[in-house]
């Protein structure tokens, strides 16, 4: 129950992270860099807190494993695959942009900061088809280990 919970709370932060990041990119289209690094900064914090969760919850209670029906599985874990790797992604590309922020080189972080924004974005959508599947839709199995979870066995 405990693991479910956090779930729930993970899929929050993301939520409110896409939102702070949809806020911060509208700010800096209207050149209000103040409000925009104000936003992206709220929108950084909670990823990082989705982080943070995610690795206590997965290394102390496991993940859920999926509860839907065989048939469905094999899609399941795979859309599960790609969600992970996606998010390996955005979470470097999120670093990168932040540290080109970070150290005023504002003509590399222009570059790279729409593609991290995307991905993020690509990410969250995926994220969230998880989390409905999981959930939502279907009754959340057991908790197992991350590993075990993951290769769906």
């Amino acid at each position: 129950m405990l693991a479910i919970v956090f779930s729930y709370i993970n899929e929050a932060c993301i939520l409110l992270s896409v939102a702070c990041f949809i806020v911060g990119w509208i700010q800096i289209r209207r050149h209000r860099v103040r409000v925009h690094r104000r936003w992206m900064l709220r929108g950084v914090t909670f990823a990082a807190l989705f982080f943070i969760i995610y690795a206590l919850k997965t290394v102390l209670l496991g993940d859920n494993e999926f509860g839907g029906p065989k048939s469905v599985r094999p899609f399941y874990y795979g859309f599960l695959q790609v969600h992970s790797v996606l998010a390996t992604v955005a979470a470097i590309l999120g670093i990168i942009t932040l540290v080109y922020a970070s150290r005023a080189r504002f003509s590399r972080h222009r570059k790279i900061a729409p593609w991290t924004l995307v991905t993020w974005f690509v990410t969250a959508a995926t994220g969230l088809v998880v989390f409905i599947l999981l959930y939502i839709v279907y009754t959340p199995g057991q908790a197992a280990g991350l590993l075990y979870s993951y290769l769906g066995r």
